[in-house]
């Protein structure tokens, strides 16, 4: 009972600390220092953002290559799952909406181990994402000029850097409209693959056919076996999708913009995954797609649009700096709710007079500069075997979002907590599905000798985190404390 009144105290002494820092940033600023800079049209795009990547732009040519059509039926399938994930996700954030996010649930629900692995796993897949994803721009930039590849990557996390220090609003607009970009990519792409299949022009117009999807050896042309092996890829398209959750603490109004984007997460997927490739794979046969070549080139390239490629190369551009942006901005917060807790340096509880974490944010864009130039030194297996571990690490923020919901829901029914006014439907079941969906692509992944070295690095990680842990516990005992913020 002592204990429970001492956590008491100190969960007051906490909120009176975050009080006297909300009212020294003035009106906008809430609980956590934060300000409420992002508006309903930067968080919808953050969303449709969140859901496209180069996982779709390059990725889905070597997933059509062993699937062929039926890769439709897997983003399909793998959609639903996302959108138990995100309603799951929607309901805590309701529920108690913080800038921590599902590490601040892991931490309540599950138990500050859990909080502490979540906050630094997601802090790390941000940052080995950020590294791949600005070297990858530095790359599409020699496309059209013949400059250094260290020079690029240079300038745009410089540059990405600085407007996430700016201000969470500077952010929220370059989100804005790298999102716009691929969204009016993805729907351009459609309509011209419409025009084609009805009114028949372009080098493609005279084979053009619906039947595509069941002519070339049909619907599954190497089995259902070899349309479960993509599912990593798929999955690993969505990787971002949960970043809307990050934004709780800086939407202006979270109880209204959080839940319609949420709700956007079905048509997203049907529109820019599944409906893409129904008339991308209508126009081209599977047969013509290569595993490392975007399926928009290869289709253009079939249409007879020799621009397709420049446009593809800007649309895949933008994208990776949505993917740097996106890093910047979440890692900063992500350390910052560690170092609240007391599992991360106090250093990182700074905020700018905007509101930004400025030396989480800092700490994580030096990262970011080290590895583009370590990829640079020494490219090679070593770096990969590293990048590939960014699948796992994300979806281990799926797995926490899953479980803190199940033992939320258990708690609320029961009558402990407060209902959220956003609840997920079918719930708890339904994330009882999508962990258990989780866990077959887990398993199919170590069955794949090609995905299998991305579950290499995980105990090794959680070797680090546990050792981490032990020790700092030891020496703040904070650490192991959970406290509502």
């Amino acid at each position: 009972m002592s204990g429970g009144i001492s956590v008491e105290k100190g969960a007051q002494k906490n909120m009176t600390s975050l009080k006297v820092e909300t009212d020294h940033h003035g009106d906008e600023a809430v609980g956590e220092g934060y300000q409420r800079g992002l508006g309903a049209r930067q968080i919808q795009m953050i969303a449709i953002g969140g859901a496209i990547g180069t996982g779709l732009f390059l990725g889905a040519g070597k997933a059509i290559s062993k699937a062929g059509p039926s890769l439709i039926l897997a983003y399909a399938i793998a959609g639903l799952v996302i959108f138990f994930i995100m309603r799951a996700l929607g309901e805590l954030l309701m529920y108690r909406p913080v800038s921590g996010s599902f590490s601040e649930y892991a931490r309540e629900f599950v138990g500050p181990f859990a909080g502490f692995v979540t906050g630094w796993t997601y802090w790390l897949f941000w940052v080995v994402t950020g590294i791949t994803e600005v070297t990858a721009a530095a790359t599409y930039m020699t496309y059209w000029w013949d400059i250094p590849q260290w020079v690029s990557a240079l300038v745009f996390t410089i540059v990405l850097y600085g407007a996430n220090l700016i201000s969470v609003k500077l952010f929220g607009e370059l989100e804005f409209w790298f999102s716009m970009v691929k969204v009016t990519a993805i729907v351009g792409m459609i309509l011209i693959c419409a025009g084609i299949l009805t009114i028949g022009f372009s080098d493609a117009g005279d084979t053009a056919t619906v039947s595509h999807l069941w002519s070339e050896g049909g619907f599954f042309p190497h089995g259902v076996g070899g349309t479960l092996m993509t599912l990593q890829i798929v999955m690993f398209a969505f990787l971002a999708v949960e970043l809307v959750g990050v934004t709780a603490g800086e939407s202006k109004d979270p109880e209204t913009t959080l839940p319609k984007a949420i709700n956007t997460v079905p048509w997203r997927i049907a529109v820019f995954y599944v409906g893409s490739l129904i008339m991308i794979l209508s126009v081209v046969p599977w047969t013509h797609f290569k595993p490392g070549v975007s399926p928009f080139v290869a289709a253009f390239e079939q249409m007879g649009l020799s621009v397709g490629a420049a446009i593809v190369n800007f649309v895949v551009l933008t994208a990776a700096l949505s993917s740097c942006n996106s890093g910047m901005y979440s890692t900063g917060r992500m350390l910052r709710d560690l170092a609240l807790n007391g599992q991360g340096p106090r250093l990182f509880t700074r905020l700018t007079k905007s509101g930004t974490p400025l030396f989480g944010t800092t700490f994580s864009a030096a990262l970011m500069l080290v590895g583009v130039w370590i990829n640079y030194r020494w490219p090679g297996d070593a770096f990969n075997k590293v990048v590939s571990f960014a699948t796992i690490s994300g979806m281990w923020a799926w797995i926490m979002i899953l479980v803190s919901h199940i033992r939320y829901r258990l708690r609320a029914d029961r009558g402990e907590l407060p209902e959220s006014s956003f609840k997920a439907p079918g719930a708890p079941w339904t994330s009882v599905f999508a962990l258990a969906f989780i866990g077959m692509v887990i398993v199919l992944m170590a069955v794949d000798p090609g995905s299998r070295v991305s579950l290499y690095c995980a105990p090794i990680w959680a070797a680090i985190l546990g050792v981490s842990y032990v020790f700092l516990s030891r020496r703040n005992p904070e650490v192991a404390a959970f406290k509502r913020r």
